[in-house]
């Protein structure tokens, strides 16, 4: 396997970077892949819910498939919780980075705010404020980000709900990810 001579970055040359850039191209074009291999991970997740955090995740991409959300929605609500099993004390921050290239600026905002406005259903009962969302009440996506944890998250616990299989989404997870629609470096 071909690899660049440096040992430290300031003494790379230019045709190693080349290089280095075309390696991650490739290396890219296999994240929607990876992606699927993380959700199905969520099915061997933390356990105490009535569900799998695979079958959440599947609930919420079909709720917001099922209310004709565009596809970037339906692929960040699949993905929303895919923080939990490497960042669970902040997941939603997670999802949201892997989301960002990828999503509206929007989409992404609800993503890395869920987490903190989904509080709003339990903090009460360990003494924490329920309404810590609040503090973003002037925000223009704080009534998006209500709506996104109303309908796509908070009830998707469901074990009689007929969600759509993991298969179902792959297409439009591999649509979501062939472009990035933002470059941050």
């Amino acid at each position: 396997m071909k690899t660049v001579a440096f040992t430290h970055m300031a003494d790379g040359t230019a045709q190693e970077y080349a290089f280095l850039v075309e390696q991650e191209k490739l290396f890219v074009t296999g994240l929607p892949e990876r992606l699927m291999s993380a959700l199905e991970a969520l099915e061997h997740s933390f356990s105490g819910y009535r569900v799998s955090r695979l079958e959440h995740s599947l609930q919420s991409a079909t709720h917001a498939y099922q209310a004709g959300e565009s596809e970037q929605m339906v692929v960040a609500a699949l993905l929303h919780d895919l923080g939990d099993a490497l960042a669970p004390v902040c997941h939603s921050e997670m999802a949201a980075a892997i989301l960002r290239p990828y999503v509206s600026d929007r989409i992404y905002w609800i993503i890395g705010h869920h987490g903190l406005f989904q509080l709003y259903y339990y903090a009460h009962y360990f003494d924490r404020d329920r309404h810590a969302r609040d503090q973003y009440k002037d925000h223009r996506w704080y009534q998006d980000t209500i709506d996104f944890c109303e309908n796509y998250d908070q009830n998707c616990f469901d074990p009689a709900f007929k969600s759509k299989p993991l298969a179902f989404f792959k297409p439009m997870v591999e649509r979501v990810f062939a472009e990035p629609l933002h470059h941050f470096v």
